[in-house]
C-alpha cells in the first residue's frame, strides 16, 4: 500500500496555479488510507488536527474532492485516493445572486471555495429536516455527489424571496426553470 503525504498530494494535483474542478470521477487510483484530513461543519479544513490556513491549498484540495457511492469523501489524484472526514457538507454556499423574477428567475450561489453554481435541474437544492427542532437545512449539489450547505445568511435570502406555490400547498421559489419547494406554508 502506498503511503501518501500532504506534499505528494499537492504535487500530484498542482497545475498552473489555477485549480478548477477536475474530472476526478474518471480517475481510479488505489486507496491509500487516512492521512488526517477533515472538513469541519464551519468550512474549516484540518490536517492532523491543525487548521489549513492557506486558501490556495484549500481550493486545490476542493478541486480534487470526490464523494463515492460508499458515501465516503476522498481526495483523489491520478495516483492516490485518501479519506477526508466531513462533518456536514464539504462546501458552504456563502453568497447568492438573483437574476429575474417568477419562473424565469435564476439563483446563483458562490461557495467558500469559489465554485459558482446556479440552482437548476443539474444543481438541485434540497431542504433536510433537522431533529429535534424540525428546522430545515438547505443543501445544493455542486458537482458529482458533493453538496454545499447554505449558510444562515443565504438561507435567510432564500426564505425572503419564497412565495406560496400556485396550488397553495407549498412555500418555495423559482430557479433555473424549476419550482423548489422549501416547506408547507404552515411551517413558516
Amino acid at each position: 500500500m502506498l503511503t501518501p503525504s500532504l506534499d505528494a498530494l499537492l504535487r500530484a494535483a498542482a497545475s498552473d496555479g489555477q485549480h478548477p474542478a477536475r474530472n476526478v470521477e474518471a480517475w481510479d487510483p488505489p486507496y491509500c488510507g487516512d492521512i488526517g484530513l477533515k472538513i469541519c461543519r464551519d468550512g474549516t479544513w484540518l490536517y492532523r488536527g491543525s487548521p489549513i490556513g492557506r486558501v490556495g491549498m484549500i481550493k486545490l484540495f476542493a478541486s480534487i474532492l470526490r464523494k463515492d457511492a460508499d458515501g465516503q469523501t476522498y481526495l483523489v489524484t491520478p495516483a492516490e485516493k485518501v479519506d477526508v472526514e466531513v462533518e456536514d457538507a464539504p462546501f458552504l454556499a456563502v453568497e447568492m445572486a438573483i437574476d429575474g423574477t417568477g419562473p424565469s428567475q435564476r439563483l446563483t450561489l458562490r461557495t467558500n471555495v469559489d465554485d459558482v453554481v446556479a440552482i437548476d435541474a443539474e444543481h438541485p437544492i434540497r431542504f433536510q429536516p433537522q431533529t429535534p427542532d424540525g428546522g430545515l437545512k438547505p443543501y445544493v449539489l455542486v458537482r458529482g455527489k458533493l453538496e454545499a450547505l447554505c449558510t444562515r445568511a443565504v438561507y435567510v435570502e432564500l426564505v425572503a424571496i419564497a412565495a406560496i406555490g400556485e396550488d397553495d400547498q407549498d412555500l418555495g421559489f423559482w430557479s433555473g426553470g424549476c419550482w423548489w419547494r422549501i416547506a408547507a406554508p404552515h411551517v413558516f
